[in-house]
């Protein structure tokens, strides 16, 4: 067969077909439109249909759910910040847990003056609505918006806060006090449960260090009724007497542990863990502490070893108050931006950052001797 005939059947073969297709379509649709009449007119064609009615694109997540988005944690909280001036990114918290790291914003010519529940409070500088890292976090759908408030320096220099930091050391169940000569260190249980009640129901700020920090510097407003409650050693007498009053009045309270002694938990979620040093807390050679008697690179590697167990290095106490410059130099080589002494005395803008006073509680003073002193 030659190539012109077989060409030739091939297309009458496909002339064949396609005038088979042809009458198919054509009686398919002489039925559809005896059936379906004017109503089979009228129906729009699939592509009108999807013209008329397009597919929503998908909403964008917003920034906190996109954090949210990188977290399996289901007690995770993404806090977002709002507020004139206030350009933070939102960050992860965990609920249940006190914030963390919260900022402390900046700008020219004015001073934060914390962060608050709502718009409103923060206008009003509502104190028992400003939330910091004595507060536990608590979101809703994981997520929560706090809002920043502002004042100017010459506001933040009027207010003239002067913060009490209250150092107790050991603790007592007998009211008429311990014998011996710390007798002085053993407050009583009962008057401690009375200072702690006296600042949870009088309306008192807790600071954290951080805030204090910048309060020093004057970029952060704290009010007049602030205080700061920190414990000294570690006594097993504070996990057994005060820790639990702290956790009842939910007060943020600092314990300055010595390190190479003890190195337990935070008894509940109120107890900030903070260096006392790791092995600093004996006499040295003149009968003072090491503190004044090691040199400034003794002093930080004593320091980096207590960060390490406690996983933070943020303020110290100085064992037995003693502190000279090679102190200052240690601690701050050592990465440590606080100190606290046992000089008594209030925390005020400009405070030596690493020289700060106490307000000693000695056994004996009820709340109306600790109301004297703090407010």
């Amino acid at each position: 067969m030659s190539a012109r005939v077989r060409r030739r059947r091939r297309l009458a073969v496909f002339v064949s077909a396609v005038v088979l297709v042809a009458a198919v379509v054509t009686t398919v649709s002489v039925i559809a439109a005896t059936r379906g009449g004017s109503d089979a007119a009228a129906a729009p064609s699939a592509a009108a249909s999807s013209s008329a009615a397009p597919i929503p694109s998908a909403t964008p997540l917003t920034a906190s759910q996109q954090l949210l988005e990188t977290t399996d944690d289901p007690q995770a909280c993404a806090v977002s910040f709002a507020g004139e001036g206030v350009a933070d990114e939102p960050m992860l918290q965990t609920q249940g847990v006190l914030y963390s790291g919260l900022p402390i914003p900046q700008r020219d010519g004015l001073v934060f003056a914390g962060w608050y529940a709502t718009p409103a409070d923060a206008a009003a500088f509502a104190i028992p609505s400003r939330l910091n890292g004595s507060e536990l976090v608590a979101c809703t759908d994981q997520q929560i918006t706090l809002h920043g408030s502002w004042k100017t320096p010459d506001e933040n220099a009027a207010e003239n806060a002067q913060i009490p930091i209250m150092m107790y050391h050991q603790f007592t169940t007998r009211p008429e006090g311990e014998d011996g000569w710390l007798r002085g260190n053993y407050a009583y249980i009962g008057d401690f449960d009375a200072h702690m009640n006296h600042i949870a129901t009088g309306g008192f700020y807790l600071p954290t260090w951080d805030e204090l920090s910048a309060f020093i510097d004057g970029r952060l407003w704290l009010p007049t009724h602030s205080v700061i409650i920190t414990d000294d050693d570690a006594d097993q007498t504070w996990f057994d007497l005060a820790a639990p009053v702290v956790d009842k009045y939910k007060l943020l309270a600092t314990s300055f542990m010595i390190t190479a002694y003890r190195q337990d938990a935070a008894p509940n979620p109120y107890v900030l863990r903070r260096s006392h040093t790791n092995d600093m807390h004996q006499a040295g050679a003149n009968g003072q502490g090491r503190m004044v008697n090691w040199t400034a690179d003794e002093i930080a590697a004593d320091l980096e070893a207590s960060a390490a167990v406690l996983g933070v290095k943020e303020v110290i106490a100085y064992p037995y108050g003693h502190y000279n410059d090679t102190a200052k130099q240690g601690v701050s080589q050592a990465g440590f931006e606080l100190a606290r002494t046992i000089e008594p005395g209030y925390v005020s803008i400009g405070t030596d950052k690493l020289a700060l006073p106490v307000i000693r509680v000695n056994y004996g003073m009820n709340v109306d001797a600790i109301t004297s002193l703090i407010g």
